[in-house]
């Protein structure tokens, strides 16, 4: 049984206007037509949902074809993937619609300090969309780019010197940021305000807030390049829980996978049933506001075949990731000619008390995990767990995927 947001019919009309208008787009486009032309119109809600999917590859080859452009101010192209997928491209006009989410969603205000901290090269659009919210909410900005690691302590003492209120980044570099805060034994006393976008909220953070900015509480936003930001959260609200805005409309298949219709007549990118590979289901959130909201389960494409058998790789992270001592983990697949050769756990301790025993650790993962068992029967040494600096990071964006894949050279 499908589950979709619902709308009174009158207040659905205007939008399913838009979604008529992405249809008849993507009819347009050579290698989709037969997918969509025959299809019968769009008059309701039930209407959109029995339309095909749009994947990613789908997208990126609509785009291409249509080559959008806004009508007013610039047009801006941005790259998504290009760490476990191809590169895709998301065009978006000058505003990055954020306007629409600032109206519903304000967790900065005029008097704010806030440290956009998303990376802000190679067409990556999270740092120019947290920009633009600030400059909807009217506050002070500090915008840092790339930071080294011996940076950070001079960096953490100026935002204290300044009174630093906000921060904002994907969890991965926030999670640096506040470890080498409680490493180096820096505080920010006036931060009260951590906002994400990009990737899960990580909860290892928490520890880390709780000592580095005692009086901190996150706010979130949910999107991708494509959709762009389609819900919000409040500290009231779960992490994985958000908000969706009135013209993003969620869909909720029999397999959990979401999918997206985005209904701003001022959308770009022809964004009907768009799937980003997440899982979801519609609950109501503790946090009391009215409406379903959207549960994150997570991604779907964390699933990765190793030796013919699916190693799920965010079940491995969060264990290895309970550990005492890990403040971060990633999963390294070395391959050759389509085969895992080697499999490793990378483990992140810098500033931490103690690191595990990462043998006792390794012998722990392939007992209790069914495909490294299985896959590394016969050359257990093939499957190792350790400790390292830094892990492997997409330098463009800042993120960390839970799993990295490399050709043997």
């Amino acid at each position: 049984m499908t589950e979709l947001f619902s709308l009174t019919p009158r207040a659905a009309e205007p939008l399913l206007r838009v979604a008529r208008r992405s249809l008849e787009r993507l009819t347009t486009v050579p290698e989709l037509a037969p997918r969509y032309a025959g299809h019968a119109p769009v008059l309701t809600l039930d209407d959109v949902a029995a339309l095909p999917p749009l994947l990613k590859d789908d997208l990126n080859t609509a785009l291409a074809h249509l080559e959008p452009k806004a009508e007013h101010g610039a047009t801006w192209l941005f790259q998504s993937g290009g760490s476990t997928g191809a590169p895709k491209l998301g065009y978006a006009p000058t505003g990055f619609y954020m306007a629409g989410v600032h109206a519903r969603w304000q967790p900065l205000d005029r008097d704010d300090v806030f440290v956009n901290a998303w990376g802000a090269g190679r067409m990556w659009g999270a740092h120019f969309l947290a920009a633009a919210l600030a400059d909807l909410s009217g506050c002070q900005v500090i915008a840092v780019g790339s930071v080294t690691g011996e940076e950070y302590p001079d960096w953490l003492a100026f935002f204290a010197a300044r009174g630093v209120t906000a921060i904002g980044g994907t969890p991965s570099v926030l999670r640096l940021w506040f470890a080498h805060a409680r490493a180096a034994g820096l505080t920010l006393p006036a931060l009260r305000r951590v906002l994400w976008l990009g990737e899960a909220w990580q909860p290892q953070l928490e520890s880390d807030l709780a000592v580095v900015a005692p009086q901190a509480r996150r706010w979130g936003m949910f999107g991708s390049t494509e959709t762009w930001v389609v819900g919000t959260n409040t500290p009231e609200c779960p992490a994985d829980t958000f908000h969706p805005l009135p013209e993003q409309l969620v869909h909720v298949g029999p397999d959990e996978l979401l999918d997206f219709t985005t209904l701003d007549p001022e959308m770009l990118n022809p964004v009907l049933r768009y799937r980003t590979g997440d899982a979801g289901r519609l609950v109501a959130c503790p946090c009391g506001r009215p409406g379903r909201a959207m549960r994150v389960l997570g991604r779907r494409d964390n699933v990765v075949q190793v030796r013919g058998l699916g190693l799920h790789v965010d079940e491995v992270v969060a264990q290895v990731e309970r550990e005492p001592g890990v403040s971060g983990a990633q999963v390294l697949i070395t391959e050759r000619q389509g085969r895992a050769t080697r499999v490793e756990v990378l483990l992140l301790t810098a500033g931490q008390d103690a690191a595990p025993d990462l043998e006792r650790l390794r012998k722990e993962l392939l007992a209790a995990t069914f495909t490294l068992s299985t896959g590394f029967q016969h050359d257990p040494e093939a499957f190792q767990v350790r400790a390292v600096d830094a892990l492997i990071s997409n330098d463009r964006t800042g993120k960390t995927a839970n799993f990295v894949v490399r050709e043997d050279s």
